[in-house]
């Protein structure tokens, strides 16, 4: 089985994540798109970063109507800081018959050179790569690696700093959020001071 690999925070999870990952799953050869809960850093804790479970909820509400889409939670177990290349050896040793690689956006593309150990990851895994909008062309090094995939899918420019900010002003911004998360976000009163 082929799986991608979809890390972020979420924090919260909204359409645009939703979106990349559909797409993913349904238009580039994988047969799911795990959403990597990241955990956030014990030595370094954000006000605005809920608890992981917390995220982790928000993910599986958000996609337990996309039966290709999966929330994993497999990072909350291994040791901190978190290294991608650390993960993947970890769901290999774990999963043996599945073939993992990773989802990112092209601005993670132009960093990829400053991730431990990246060239055990060109190497070992495919990378599928969803487009960002970005002020000037600049040409990226890795686009044209073997390994990696620019994949067409639509470009989303929403973040989850938007969304909290417009949250605390007291905004609705209930269009970008799945239904399920919004009221789960409501009912606790997230994000609100």
């Amino acid at each position: 089985m082929k799986i991608g690999l979809y890390f972020g925070t979420y924090n919260p999870i909204h359409v645009g994540h939703l979106i990349i990952a559909n797409h993913m799953a349904e238009f580039a050869d994988l047969d799911q798109v795990w959403m990597v809960v990241t955990p956030h850093n014990p030595l370094k804790k954000k006000a605005t970063l809920l608890e992981d479970y917390q995220r982790l909820q928000m993910v599986f509400l958000a996609t337990e109507d996309y039966p290709k889409i999966k929330p994993s939670d497999v990072e909350f177990k291994l040791p901190q800081p978190n290294y991608t290349v650390n993960t993947l050896i970890h769901l290999h040793e774990k999963y043996p018959t599945h073939d993992f690689s990773l989802i990112m956006g092209e601005d993670n593309l132009k960093t990829l050179h400053k991730w431990k150990n990246y060239e055990v990851i060109l190497d070992h895994y495919d990378i599928y790569v969803y487009p960002r909008i970005s002020e000037e062309e600049e040409s990226i090094e890795l686009k044209s690696h073997p390994k990696v995939h620019i994949i067409d899918a639509p470009i989303v420019e929403i973040s989850s700093t938007f969304i909290r900010n417009s949250i605390k002003e007291g905004k609705n911004i209930q269009p970008l959020l799945p239904p399920k998360v919004w009221e789960y976000i409501d009912h606790n009163n997230f994000y609100k001071k």
